[in-house]
Order: C-alpha cells, then sequence, then structure tokens
C-alpha cells in the first residue's frame, strides 16, 4: 500500500492516522467478510497418452456465489524462440479414430469489426447432447464447439472456446510479439460437476453478449451462471464468474488438464494458498491430495514441456460466498452441526 505524506502538525497526523486505520479496517473487514476458501481435491491419474485429459482438480464450496479465473502465459514465455502445438498421439488407442475425423461444419453466429464467434460440428463427437448457443436472434444447437474470436493490432486472435455438450472452456491471452501466436492447454469447468465418465457440466442453454463479452450459462438442473469477460491483453484473460444461486453439493467448478511426464505436459505444479497460511504450498501436480480451505490456487509449468510450449497457467481465485445471516432482534444464531 503506498500511503502520501501529509504536512499536518502531530496532532492532526495522530487523527489522520487513526480516521486511515478505522477506514481501512472497516473496508478489510466488509471485504473479508464474504472472501472464503473453498476445498480443492486431486483426483488425477497417470497415463502414456498425451492427448488424454488425465488431470482432475476440483473445487468445492457449499455457498459459493463468484469466483475468477485468469489465464496467463507462463514466466518462461519471453524466452521461447519457437511454438510446440502439434498432437502427440503416442501411446493414445484413440489416435487413428482422432486422425480420420472428417473436416466439421461451420456457421459464424455473429460478426462485427472487433469480435466474431464461429461454431463446429463434427461427425463424431464423444458426448452428442443438444444445448443451444445463442447470440442474438441467431440460435444454434449441434454445435460440439464455439469460438470467440477477438481483432488485435489488425490481427484476427482466437482467444475462448467453449464445448457446450459437456461444459468445457479453454482461454488464453493474447499472444506474445514475438511468438505471434500462443497454445490453449488446460480445460476447465463452471458449474455443477458431474460424473458422465469424466468430469462433466450438463447445460440446458448457452447465451452470449458480444457488446458487453458476457455469456449466460443456464443449467439443465436449474441455476444459471453468468462468465464475462474482464480483462484480455497481452499478459493474461480474466474470466469473472457469478452464480445465480450457491452451488450446494457437487463441485462448482473443475480444472482438467494432462501430465505424461515432466517434459511432457500442459500442466506439472500446484501452488495453494490456504486460509491463514503464511505462505503457499507447492508441489508436483501429480502428488498433491488435497486442500480443505484455499484462497487461491495457481497450476501451470516452471519449465517449458515439448507439449503446447506456450499454453498458459491457470489461477483461481477470489472464491466469494453468501455472507452468513444477521439474526434479528430476539433471534438465536443457530449452533454449527
Amino acid at each position: 500500500m503506498r500511503f502520501v505524506r501529509l504536512d499536518l502538525s502531530a496532532t492532526y497526523r495522530m487523527a489522520a492516522a487513526v480516521m486511515v486505520g478505522v477506514v481501512c479496517s472497516a473496508s478489510i473487514g466488509v471485504a473479508a467478510e464474504n472472501k472464503v476458501g473453498v476445498e480443492v481435491e486431486n483426483k488425477s491419474e497417470p497415463v502414456l497418452c498425451a492427448e488424454k485429459d488425465n488431470v482432475t482438480l476440483t473445487f468445492t464450496y457449499p455457498k459459493i456465489t463468484r469466483f475468477r479465473i485468469e489465464a496467463a502465459h507462463p514466466n518462461y514465455i519471453n524466452t521461447l524462440q519457437k511454438d510446440s502445438f502439434a498432437p502427440d498421439w503416442t501411446a493414445c488407442e484413440f489416435a487413428e479414430e482422432a486422425k480420420a475425423q472428417p473436416p466439421p461444419r461451420k456457421v459464424t453466429l455473429y460478426e462485427d469489426v472487433n469480435l466474431w464467434v464461429v461454431g463446429y460440428s463434427f461427425a463424431n463427437f464423444w458426448r452428442d447432447r443438444k444445448v443451444p448457443f445463442r447470440v442474438g436472434e441467431k440460435s444454434a444447437d449441434n454445435l460440439h464447439v464455439v469460438q470467440i474470436w477477438v481483432r488485435h493490432d489488425e490481427r484476427a486472435e482466437e482467444v475462448l472456446v467453449v464445448y457446450p455438450t459437456d461444459g468445457y472452456w479453454r482461454a488464453r491471452p493474447l499472444p506474445p510479439k514475438h511468438l505471434g501466436w500462443s497454445a490453449y492447454g488446460s480445460s476447465f469447468l463452471i458449474g455443477p460437476v458431474e460424473d458422465a465418465g469424466r468430469p462433466v457440466v450438463n447445460l440446458a442453454e448457452i447465451v452470449f453478449d458480444p457488446k458487453a463479452r458476457e455469456f449466460t450459462l443456464k443449467f439443465a438442473g436449474g441455476g444459471e451462471a453468468r462468465l464475462k469477460i474482464a480483462r484480455l491483453d497481452r499478459e493474461a484473460q480474466v474470466l469473472d464468474v457469478a452464480f445465480s444461486e450457491p452451488i450446494a453439493g457437487p463441485p462448482f467448478a473443475a480444472l482438467r488438464s494432462m501430465y505424461v511426464t515432466r517434459f511432457n505436459n500442459d500442466v506439472a505444479e500446484i501452488s495453494v494458498l490456504e486460509t491463514d497460511a503464511r505462505g503457499w504450498r507447492e508441489e508436483s501436480i501429480m502428488t498433491f491430495k488435497a486442500a480443505p480451505s484455499a484462497k487461491e490456487v495457481w497450476t501451470g509449468r516452471l519449465y517449458p514441456s515439448r507439449h503446447n510450449t506456450s499454453a498458459p497457467d491457470m489461477v483461481f481465485r477470489n472464491f466469494m460466498a453468501e455472507p452468513p445471516a444477521v439474526p434479528s432482534e430476539g433471534e438465536s444464531v443457530p449452533e454449527k452441526p
């Protein structure tokens, strides 16, 4: 925090200090009242195929109302001379099937000078559910992938993608100038996470407002979330998520990624800042077990991988929950079970 030096008498300086302290304490108290630590659980398992998501982190808190996701370039991004983003089908049983996929059908849902929305339908996709994706008056319900493109420095940049049938998202910042392009990496899910052979979020509809750069996610089981692109530049993409009602029971979010070895992965490390901790806890992604009360979670790589080398780190933070109910006069506070 930066303080401005005031030319006051000793009495005025003391009074000012007291008032600043009171105001700051009150502000911090209000901000901290709703900020919570969430439960993070690691359900990852080892694999040999680099094109299979084997890393799973789930985020759970029964009264969560909003949180933030950041996709930021890795710390080594400025040292890269070239990128590596081609699929690695080594040890993948489904390699031939994936390579034989016919070209997808393309549809443009929205386009203006600075932003456009493009959807694709594949002949074969692992999960075939009809989830309407709507932009204004235009809608399509048979899309497997929807891309968000923006115009920056007279170039078209794809920055966000969603898979409506299973609720997966991938985000990345604008690419660094010296590379001209950067890779996607880890995926994330927003909403009540269910198990359908792999983690999914069942969506009833997705609505996108291109002017506000905001999505409305309507969940199949009821309730909705708003996801807004709050920041997009060459350093990071920041997404703010707000739920219409808390998600009690299942996880409210999850991260999916890939790890085969330290030199072949999309995520290798995790750092967790826990409630009341004096410092960060840092571990390998495959040895990390859980965190019962995480205020902030970073996942990424400290050293380049040969797979999606420029893919971003992912950060989950600013977990906010409903404030505790204030009993009215004469009303007793219920005891914790």
